[in-house]
């Protein structure tokens, strides 16, 4: 067997691939939420998550942009080998959305109230609640479907099976 024949026949390794999962949730999705600050859906900037540490004129820059997108992709890593360690054998998209909308809670119900990375929800108009829950479900969506299409059966329902270009009727 070749070498990427023995590769898939072990399987991925189930941590590189979740960081390599995480780092493209936060590369994909911080780069929306730049995309969310800039087009003002939302109040929040994209270093929202690096708020208490740095000054808000700070981070309104392009520099403080790019922290916030190197920031996200870090947490982005970390959400992805939690998802790995606690949820990796859930099946279908359902764990992704539920694993995105927590998420979303503990940072806008509890952590960022409390840390002073934003304001309590109360004080933060309905653009920007519904546009950051919209985002953390695809975040989570991304990282837990990607996780469970890898590491379930999944791969079994795929259409072209052994390389096969044109699929015949079995």
């Amino acid at each position: 067997m070749m070498k990427n024949e023995q590769e898939a026949a072990r399987g991925s390794n189930k941590w590189f691939f979740s960081m390599y999962i995480g780092f493209y949730a936060g590369l994909i999705w911080g780069a929306v939420k730049m995309l969310e600050s800039l087009f003002h859906f939302s109040n929040l900037t994209p270093g929202f998550l690096v708020e208490p540490f740095f000054k808000s004129s700070f981070l309104v820059t392009w520099q403080g942009y790019l922290l916030g997108w190197g920031v996200f992709i870090i947490f982005s890593i970390a959400a992805s080998l939690l998802y790995a360690l606690l949820l990796a054998k859930s099946a279908g998209p359902w764990a992704g959305l539920g694993y995105g909308a927590v998420w979303w809670g503990l940072i806008f119900l509890l952590i960022g109230p409390v840390t002073g990375m934003m304001n309590w929800i109360a004080y933060l108009d309905l653009k920007t609640i519904l546009t950051e829950f919209c985002l953390f479900i695809l975040w989570g969506l991304f990282i837990g479907y990607s996780i469970a299409f890898e590491f379930n059966d999944e791969r079994i329902r795929e259409p072209f099976k052994n390389g096969k270009s044109n699929p015949q009727p079995e």
